[in-house]
């Protein structure tokens, strides 16, 4: 940031990083197994000194968490931060050579990228041509291919699979929940006065087609009752729907 951008005030240069587990490794097969994998990449997390974390549940691979499996991923991290006291370390790899090396071949690569994509013109135009959808692409199927040759173990898809599943509780919305969030915008748009409804969301297509921020004519269009989705209709008239084109 002080280098690349110039950045003269040092609070600026701080890095102040959020970590979540990693979602695509969580299997559906043996889901128990889940909670081993997001103790492991969370205590990884913690190690590599992130300031703020978020842990998958178990079931994320079947549905929204239900109540007990996101009170598990809770206690995971509070299991790690309270009994395994590696949370009183600042730095508990320091002065290892292993982390020292890593690191420093992480941060190699990721300059390659950033040449390269600064090299396409920027990260906009570098989407607009594919590059990192088809580096994405690449990436999973090289994986694929790894997992089908066994060269690379999941336990439960390529080792030490079973045969049936023990299945889990997985999260039912009562689908009164769905007529209830209808009424309560029905009411919404009963009690506002339609004419300052009206006027906030025009003044949020013309900051629309304008250099105007659009920041505060959203926050005028909110007070006055405008809903979310009436807002994101504005967008979508204006903006238009992003499609993510195939590129080979």
């Amino acid at each position: 940031v002080r280098d690349r951008f110039g950045a003269k005030d040092p609070r600026s240069w701080r890095l102040r990083t959020h970590a979540q587990t990693a979602g695509v490794s969580l299997t559906a097969q043996q889901p128990l197994n889940n909670v081993v994998r997001v103790t492991m990449q969370a205590l990884a997390a913690v190690l590599g000194g992130t300031q703020s974390l978020h842990t998958n549940s178990m079931d994320e691979t079947y549905a929204l968490p239900t109540e007990s499996s996101a009170k598990l991923a809770l206690r995971t991290q509070q299991i790690i931060a309270e009994e395994s006291n590696v949370a009183n370390v600042v730095d508990p790899f320091a002065g290892s050579w292993f982390m020292e090396d890593l690191t420093d071949r992480m941060e190699a690569a990721a300059e390659v990228y950033i040449k390269k994509i600064d090299d396409l013109g920027g990260i906009v135009r570098a989407v607009e041509t594919g590059y990192p959808q088809r580096e994405i692409a690449d990436s999973a199927f090289i994986d694929q291919q790894k997992v089908d040759a066994k060269e690379r173990l999941i336990v439960g898809i390529n080792s030490h699979v079973e045969g049936a599943e023990d299945a889990i509780p997985t999260l039912k919305i009562d689908p009164a929940v769905e007529r209830d969030q209808r009424e309560r915008l029905a009411a919404v748009k009963a009690r506002r006065d339609p004419a300052v409804a009206a006027s906030a969301l025009q003044a949020v297509r013309h900051a629309c087609q304008s250099e105007e921020n659009l920041m505060y004519p959203i926050i005028e269009a909110v007070k006055a009752d405008v809903t979310l989705g009436e807002i994101c209709d504005v967008f979508r008239d204006e903006f238009g729907v992003y499609r993510d084109p195939a590129f080979v």
